[in-house]
């Protein structure tokens, strides 16, 4: 016989449905009612009834038939259905072979946030929408949605670190696998776009300011970025004319060494090569061109200040 990875889910059958599972989503809050594996030996049947919640079914081994309504349908390994709340139903395992099943049950309610973040509650909204309007009719698990059961089930089990976000975030993809389960055109909304120039200067001054003290050419910086350094060089003047790279690349520099002149008595000499010049001779001359001032000068001022 074949190995059954969910086996596994049978010693502590109960145990996922022991945490208090409560996630903020959108404006969604999904309370988690139930989560298991069930088996159901040949023959049995369970019959019609409804519930509040929604409840999704998965089928990872075995064999049986569902009622939905008033229609029936042949369920195998690898299929899927969903009940939402006051769907009649009816199942039953072949008569031969028992039927196992991944089950959830989850309450879906609206809950308003100020500071929830606007693409987020786009995709809840868009998903629990189409959960609602989900035909009552099985489907295959494309999108491996059962695997998520799994992955909680170990997650919690070995009590890793973060095992509770990480079974609220597996529940949220169950619920978003099954809607593309079903999903024929597409999410209808667009995620956030970046405006890549502001990205690609944003990020080039972070890897400056980060690698201000080492040699830092418009070469590496541009390879950082996927992008030529011809690129780099347009990027720089668009977002402003006056300013190329190698002034930049000084303006970092040398706001650094400020702050260690006026954060205590380092040498000079050390402040200008810890920060990336050659020289304390070469910081001077930059430092008076600059700030109109000695780096000493600059240092004595702040300390009177």
């Amino acid at each position: 016989m074949s190995h059954f990875p969910f086996g596994i889910m049978f010693e502590k059958q109960d145990m996922l449905e022991r945490l208090d599972i409560s996630i903020l989503w959108g404006h969604y809050e999904i309370s988690v009612l139930r989560f298991h594996l069930t088996s159901f030996p040949p023959g049995k049947v369970i019959d019609f009834h409804n519930h509040a919640e929604f409840e999704f079914h998965f089928i990872p081994r075995g064999k049986g038939t569902v009622i939905l309504g008033d229609q029936r349908y042949p369920l195998s390994e690898g299929m899927l259905y969903l009940t939402g709340p006051g769907v009649m139903h009816r199942q039953e395992a072949d008569p031969e072979e028992a039927m196992d099943e991944l089950c959830l049950h989850v309450n879906i309610a609206e809950k308003l946030r100020e500071d929830a973040d606007s693409w987020e509650v786009a995709e809840a909204e868009e998903c629990v929408e189409k959960l609602r309007k989900l035909p009552p009719v099985p489907a295959q698990d494309y999108h491996r949605a059962m695997r998520c059961f799994l992955e909680a089930y170990e997650a919690c089990d070995g009590k890793l670190t973060g095992y509770y976000t990480s079974i609220k975030h597996l529940v949220i993809s169950i619920l978003l696998k099954v809607t593309r389960a079903y999903d024929a055109g597409g999410m209808g909304t667009s995620a956030p776009v970046r405006d890549m120039l502001t990205y690609r200067y944003q990020y080039a001054i972070q890897y400056m300011e980060a690698n201000s003290s080492a040699t830092v050419t418009l070469e590496n910086v541009a390879e950082k970025l996927n992008i030529s350094s011809r690129q780099l060089q347009r990027i720089f003047k668009q977002i402003d004319p006056d300013k190329t790279f190698s002034r930049i690349l000084e303006e970092i520099r040398l706001q650094a060494v400020c702050s260690k002149l006026e954060a205590g008595n380092l040498p000079i000499e050390h402040i200008a090569e810890s920060e990336g010049f050659t020289n304390a001779t070469y910081l001077h001359s930059v430092f008076r061109k600059r700030l109109g001032m000695t780096p000493a000068a600059y240092r004595k001022s702040k300390k009177i200040n």
